[in-house]
């Protein structure tokens, strides 16, 4: 079964973008490989705010996106004024798990803090990929927003970007994403 990862820049103050979701707190890391990190998906899960900035076009990184099914979570935007993306507007655990058993690499919940917690909340996030930035924001969107349950998540590994100061932090979330006994 396909699983569904949560890969996320954040500061080291829980922001995952700045109050305006701005993301340029994030450095360059060259010794990061995004063409191999991008191959490990076919799907991109996101919410509506994250597709809106999403740049398919931006000539840097949006070759990455090409050949990637893009599914957003959105009660607001009009499937037919996006043919690019398939809009769902509920995500459903019924809906998921069948996502999940589709033959194809992993699903990266590829955006927002917001629907994150929700997929978290159903049981929905095998991994938690963090990649800490070295920076204080201060304010912005936060990585888990209130309300959240309280979740146990188990250590796989940790890499180390000295030139950036990044830390890739990996985590497998408690089997069906039960909430900790704490």
């Amino acid at each position: 079964m396909r699983r569904i990862r949560y890969q996320v820049a954040c500061s080291l103050d829980g922001y995952i973008a700045g109050p305006n979701g701005e993301v340029d707190w994030i450095p360059p890391e060259p010794d990061i490989d995004f063409e191999a990190f991008f191959a490990q998906f076919d799907t991109l899960l996101m919410g509506r705010k994250t597709y809106e900035i999403l740049s398919l076009d931006d000539p840097t990184y949006g070759h990455l996106y090409a050949d990637k099914a893009l599914i957003v979570a959105s009660r607001t935007l009009r499937p037919e004024a996006h043919p690019r993306a398939t809009v769902v507007a509920e995500l459903t655990p019924a809906y998921l798990e069948q996502l999940r058993r589709q033959p194809g690499k992993d699903i990266w919940l590829f955006g927002g803090g917001e629907l994150f917690r929700t997929l978290l909340a159903m049981g929905h996030v095998d991994t938690v990929e963090l990649a800490m930035v070295p920076i204080l924001l201060g304010s912005g969107v936060p990585f888990l927003p209130p309300p959240a349950s309280r979740h146990r998540l188990k250590p796989l590994d940790q890499q180390l970007f000295p030139q950036s100061g990044i830390i890739l932090l990996n985590y497998a979330v408690a089997p069906n994403g039960a909430p900790s006994s704490e």
